[in-house]
């Protein structure tokens, strides 16, 4: 009873960071880590010196974890970025390159300074080349999207591979890099094909239907409707009305204050 009683003694002489100091010492004080985050005792320290700190509960820790309330599972991809103000969002084109449309949507993204990603099928890259080339060189991320449009689940494992490696090594032929994430065509996967195939697999959480509207207003207006931080917009290089709408998103969401990445910044592994 009478250490008990020194103890309090002493903690009650100092001040909140000490006393913090001591219980954590002698074991009595956990100090566990929130995630997205530095571990909760810098975070105590930093809080303990700062009035205009964070709200605390009434053991002096701070509460804010650095993410929204509302957080889901993937939604830390970009929680450094949130931290700063800016919110990420990914485009991503499927099917080509495509002689005229690439060509067209390179130069947009270009004379914008925007990164994005490129999911190359196979039997569209004999003759574009140079398109290949153009998207390694100017700093977008290029994808796997096989060989050709077909529903890989049905395809069998062993032809599936095959499909996924010949297109991997056509892109490294040109590129000098064998690419590390794949998007299957309609998005159609499953467990055992993941197995086989050594890549990252990459979906959407934004479809564009630009393949169905083939309208820049209509495209433009679906994208705006349900875009928010770190989403993966699907979008196709081989219609002009996809350009158009690609282009005119970038140019209506950059002064809202987005900023476009490629899929590797919003994905976790």
């Amino acid at each position: 009873m009478g250490k008990k009683l020194r103890l309090m003694a002493v903690i009650a002489g100092m001040d909140l960071l000490l006393a913090a100091a001591l219980l954590w010492t002698l074991g009595i004080l956990k100090l566990p880590a929130f995630g997205g985050g530095s571990p909760v005792w810098e975070r105590f320290v930093s809080a303990a010196g700062d009035s205009d700190a964070p709200g605390r509960p009434e053991d002096g820790l701070p509460t804010d974890t650095g993410l929204p309330a509302d957080a889901g599972p993937g939604d830390g991809v970009v929680s450094e970025k949130r931290g700063n103000g800016v919110k990420c969002v990914a485009l991503t084109f499927d099917d080509g390159p495509n002689k005229e449309c690439t060509k067209d949507l390179l130069d947009g993204l270009k004379a914008r300074g925007v990164k994005a990603t490129f999911f190359l099928m196979g039997q569209s890259i004999p003759g574009n080349e140079d398109l290949v080339r153009r998207m390694k060189d100017e700093g977008h991320l290029i994808g796997n999207h096989s060989y050709r449009h077909i529903q890989l689940t049905k395809a069998g494992e062993n032809a599936v591979c095959d499909a996924v490696d010949q297109t991997s090594v056509m892109i490294e032929q040109i590129t000098g890099e064998r690419p590390q994430y794949l998007r299957p065509p309609y998005g159609d996967w499953n467990d055992n094909l993941e197995c086989k195939v050594d890549m990252t697999t990459v979906l959407w959480s934004v479809d564009s239907l630009d393949w169905k509207l083939q309208n820049r207003q209509k495209i433009v207006k679906r994208v705006l409707k349900d875009v928010k931080d770190g989403d993966i917009i699907l979008m196709h290089d081989i219609f002009p009305t996809s350009v158009e709408a690609a282009l005119e998103i970038i140019d209506t969401l950059t002064p809202q204050g987005y900023t476009f990445v490629t899929v590797d910044e919003v994905l976790i592994d």
